[in-house]
């Protein structure tokens, strides 16, 4: 089975299909992008967004950060990613859809470590990308965007997923953020 991933290294879209990926034990061979210099293979494999990430999975392609984890999720063995049930599944696809859509936070869900429940799920993946900027953004400008004063619930559930082998496995240091958003400034002013 040929697995291929193109995706841009601090991409929190293209970090969600990595955890997935990680999270499920898929192994794939990955193709590193460049924002302002797509590739062929790119252009050829999402030639209407040209953007990525991108799957391809036995010569099937995949684009959009959540249709991919989705099909990963339903492709490969557990752990699940979706809860179980039409139910709980529609209601974290409305919570992803919220902050994607809106970039807000829901809180901590009944007192759970997760979003998913006791383990990384759907919602949590959706989220848990955008970590990595939080605290570039951080860095560079000195504002927090999840402080632990404001939301503590949700800043543990920020430390907890920071901590978990998902995370751990696949996202960058914060330092490669700012260093990319440095090389952007510098060839985009």
């Amino acid at each position: 089975m040929l697995v291929r991933r193109a995706g841009v290294v601090v991409s929190p879209f293209a970090l969600r299909v990595r955890m997935a990926s990680s999270m499920k034990g898929v192994s794939y061979e990955y193709v590193k992008e460049y924002l302002f210099h797509k590739s062929k293979l790119l252009l050829k494999v999402n030639p209407v967004h040209k953007k990525v990430p991108v799957l391809i999975h036995n010569g099937k392609l995949m684009c959009e950060s959540l249709v991919v984890v989705e099909y990963v999720d339903q492709l490969f063995a557990s752990p699940s990613i979706l809860p179980g049930g039409p139910y709980k599944r529609a209601t974290a696809r409305f919570w992803v859809a919220y902050v994607d859509d809106k970039v807000a936070f829901a809180k901590c869900s009944e007192g759970k470590a997760f979003f998913g429940g006791d383990s990384i799920g759907y919602l949590d993946i959706a989220l848990g990308s955008f970590l990595l900027w939080f605290e570039a953004v951080h860095r560079m400008y000195g504002v927090e965007i999840i402080r632990s004063s404001k939301t503590p619930l949700l800043a543990a559930w920020a430390e907890r997923f920071g901590g978990s082998a998902a995370a751990k496995e696949v996202v960058p240091e914060a330092d490669e953020a700012v260093q990319y958003t440095h090389k952007l400034h510098a060839v985009h002013p």
